[in-house]
């Protein structure tokens, strides 16, 4: 059940990632990430009050804030990075580097052991989602967004994956406050770009609500499997944006890429069996 949980955290990262990339190539990116989080925070209150839960602990809100940080740190950048670079290397470059620092944390320090069928799983990961992204190096614009997103990746899933299952998804909600007050600053500095078309303030606020999702699921995961695995798992998303980049924008995909996606796949059963 972790697993399925992961690969659909992962499933709605990606379609995120896609839409939210295309909205912020049409409108300010800041004010995509910005209502995005207010469209989380509904979603994440609404799912915190449907879920039975205990009282949550201060300590576990505390983690979900900092996970906000992350979150809020990493779509602020990688929006950013979406709205003047490829889709194909921004995300993917996100993903690779965040869930290498994710997974070495979760080793190192947290004392995660995976099994050897999970190690291979972990290994072959990294190599196939470069591949994904093409195969490209740092040239490329907006790739150092991408870099400076995966951090804030790292940050987010390593955090939550700290908070106990007995404060059920309140985390999440806590996460979307702070993830909030860290875009503000920089959203006060650009009040008058923040005014968009009722429409496109409506599909931010879908597209937030739809990471609040993905997250609200990743927080399920780990609750049940490794979080390194689960980390893993839920990375895998770059491949979708490439998928419906492929079927839905037209775009070409090369062989390397194609290999990558098949690597993805195989990645994917040997951290289930994991």
């Amino acid at each position: 059940m972790g697993a399925l949980l992961a690969l659909s955290s992962a499933v709605v990262y990606g379609i995120v990632d896609f839409t939210g990339g295309l909205l912020s190539r049409r409108v300010y990116h800041a004010a995509v990430t910005l209502y995005g989080q207010f469209g989380g925070l509904a979603l994440a209150c609404a799912a915190a009050l449907l879920l039975p839960s205990d009282a949550p602990r201060g300590t576990d809100l505390l983690w979900g804030a900092l996970s906000g940080v992350g979150s809020g740190t990493a779509m602020r950048f990688l929006n950013r990075g979406l709205s003047r670079g490829d889709m194909s290397v921004v995300v993917p470059v996100s993903a690779v580097t965040g869930v290498a620092l994710s997974v070495l944390c979760g080793v190192l320090v947290l004392g995660d052991r995976p099994g050897a069928v999970a190690w291979l799983g972990i290994a072959v990961t990294v190599p196939a989602l470069w591949c994904v992204a093409g195969g490209r190096s740092g040239a490329g614009k907006g790739t150092a967004d991408g870099l400076i997103a995966s951090a804030g990746v790292a940050v987010q899933y390593l955090a939550l994956g700290q908070a106990g299952a007995g404060s059920g998804l309140w985390p999440v909600a806590a996460g979307r406050v702070a993830a909030v007050l860290v875009l503000l600053p920089d959203a006060a500095r650009h009040a008058r770009r923040l005014r968009l078309p009722p429409v496109r303030c409506v599909q931010a606020v879908l597209v937030g609500a739809g990471a609040a999702l993905g997250l609200v699921l990743y927080l399920l995961a780990v609750q049940r499997q490794l979080l390194a695995v689960a980390v893993v798992l839920a990375s895998l998303y770059p491949a979708l944006p490439v998928v419906l980049g492929l079927v839905l924008l037209h775009e070409r995909i090369s062989r390397r890429q194609a290999g990558g996606l098949v690597g993805a796949g195989i990645a994917t059963v040997l951290l289930t069996l994991g």
